[in-house]
């Protein structure tokens, strides 16, 4: 049984497009590591075809047996009747919990009332009046904007007043590790990037497990297109004292995939949750990873996204 006092970790659904055979290497070291829960699905673009639903769900039942409570992600921007379509079969399952990433999985959600649901990151929910117009009968957590302070998080469900939905009192998560994902177009930037254009793009962010970095005129690593989606280039790496986080309301940290070095994010956010590192020490140990930007954490402090992780943040 989890400790309701302690933090929970979660894995973000995975933001990129790698090949069959290292997904499911990276979710097997998933199922073996100190995750609580685990989003699956495509949130980016519905061509990425890689897994179907039925894989998904396979994959779910898998980590469920080890362990790891699964959502089912839905897509963060549905541009047409066959992502609509997608998108039904997804909240229609009724194996999984769903996490909804756009106003028209509420829509669908809304006629399923007996779903227990999640409320995504990319939903615009910046008040308290907001998540409770939002909170929809199965709701059981939310996961705060990925740019919205820890002070204004707070704000909008506090701990001695959180929203309350069907299942109950709204579990509060906030992005704590990975890329910050910044926008989402019906085109393909990455496509355009190669001179394509997004019905014949050869799909060419299959060559880029972190995304393709943009360097700004003064050779800075400024931004990072991963097809339809524009991302940070620094790494986001929240690194806080968890008593200080659930004094903020917060129950659980969503930690992105990256290529290289995730199981080890696993372990650092492990140790900081119980204790066993200092923030400065879960800090240092980030450090000391092949991660594909520098470590920022601007956004979490109400300063600029790209503002370097500071001592005086992680002491």
């Amino acid at each position: 049984m989890r400790n309701p006092e302690r933090l929970q970790l979660s894995v973000a659904p995975l933001q990129y497009w790698w090949p069959r055979e290292r997904m499911s290497a990276f979710y097997a070291e998933v199922a073996d590591s100190a995750a609580d829960t685990v989003v699956l699905g495509e949130v980016v673009c519905s061509r990425r075809r890689e897994y179907k639903l039925a894989d998904w769900m396979d994959l779910g039942r898998d980590l469920r047996a080890a362990g790891k409570q699964v959502l089912l992600a839905t897509p963060t921007l549905v541009t047409g009747e066959a992502e609509l379509r997608s998108l039904r079969e997804t909240v229609q399952q009724g194996e999984f919990p769903v996490e909804a990433g756009d106003a028209s999985a509420l829509a669908v959600l809304l006629r399923t009332p007996a779903v227990r649901c999640a409320l995504g990151p990319h939903l615009n929910i910046y008040n308290r009046q907001a998540l409770s117009e939002h909170a929809l009968p199965g709701a059981t957590r939310w996961c705060a904007p990925a740019e919205l302070p820890l002070v204004a998080v707070a704000r909008v469900n506090p701990p001695d007043r959180p929203v309350v939905a069907g299942e109950g009192p709204l579990l509060t998560e906030v992005w704590a590790f990975g890329r910050l994902p910044l926008a989402f177009s019906a085109r393909c930037f990455t496509a355009r990037h190669h001179g394509l254009n997004k019905d014949h793009c050869e799909f060419r962010c299959r060559d880029d497990a972190d995304g393709l970095v943009v360097r700004s005129g003064d050779a800075r690593d400024f931004l990072c297109l991963n097809g339809t989606q524009v991302q940070s280039a620094g790494v986001h790496a929240l690194v806080e004292d968890p008593a200080s986080l659930r004094a903020a309301g917060i129950g659980s940290l969503r930690l992105a995939p990256c290529a290289s070095g995730f199981a080890r994010v696993l372990e650092v956010y492990d140790g900081l949750r119980d204790q066993r590192l200092t923030p400065r020490d879960a800090r240092a140990a980030l450090r000391d990873l092949p991660l594909p930007g520098e470590l920022v954490d601007g956004f979490a402090h109400a300063r600029a996204g790209m503002q370097r992780l500071s001592e005086e943040s992680a002491a």
